[in-house]
């Protein structure tokens, strides 16, 4: 029997909630959308008014844990990003609070990014890519990052990113601790960023990466301009 805590209000935040837990509990594939709604206390018929499958209800939490992810980002490169500060602080706090994050919650981790397309109108402020190409757009303001190396660039440092947290997270690579992490991680952003300084482009320039985040800001820039 199934704790029943909605009463009313926010039946999908609640459905959320209790998918979250679920992913705590029994990692990203072992329950399903019935299991939520017994959680909750509703029918899955009442689900089904929010959420047509449980692969739906993965999608709107991936969208929830992203804008989470990315408000983490947010604040720790506002933090590190102090009077006197090594001007690159802000991009390598923002590395190093999505590495703590996957690792800290890797089921959830494993479910954001393995969740398949997200819909594609779903609003997710901040993005943890906004957040990379805010940083990177201030290294090109300052000098630290030439004009002739930002194309691209956040695609650079978030593979090297997710790369470390993935291995990580699946015991492939071993740290003592999250400390360790923290240093290498930022070995890891530091090393990048050197590399950009430092590359020759090739003619007539790096392949365009994309993303369906990317792809969703294109479309609105394209929309913006039809209606201007």
């Amino acid at each position: 029997m199934g704790r029943s805590r909605y009463h009313h209000g926010d039946l999908r935040g609640a459905l959320l909630d209790a998918a979250e837990e679920l992913v705590h509990e029994h990692g990203d594939t072992n329950w399903s959308l019935r299991e939520a709604s017994a959680r909750v206390g509703v029918s899955p018929s009442a689900a089904y008014h929010h959420f047509s499958s449980r692969d739906a209800l993965v999608r709107a939490l991936s969208v929830r844990v992203l804008s989470r992810l990315g408000e983490q980002m947010a604040d720790a490169a506002a933090q590190a990003a102090a009077p006197g500060a090594d001007v690159r602080q802000g991009l390598v706090a923002a590395g190093r609070a999505y590495v703590r994050w996957t690792l800290e919650d890797p089921a959830v981790a494993r479910l954001t990014f393995g969740s398949g397309p997200r819909d594609g109108d779903a609003a997710i402020s901040p993005h943890p890519h906004d957040v990379l190409d805010t940083e990177l757009d201030r290294l090109v303001e300052i000098g630290d990052l030439s004009v002739q190396a930002r194309p691209g660039a956040e695609f650079a440092v978030w593979a090297a990113v997710h790369g470390l947290a993935t291995l990580l997270a699946d015991g492939l690579i071993t740290l003592d601790g999250p400390g360790a992490a923290d240093l290498h991680t930022e070995r890891l952003v530091q090393a990048v960023l050197t590399g950009l300084a430092q590359e020759t482009t090739p003619s007539p320039g790096w392949p365009a990466a994309r993303s369906a985040h990317t792809e969703r800001q294109a479309r609105g820039q394209r929309s913006g301009q039809a209606t201007s």
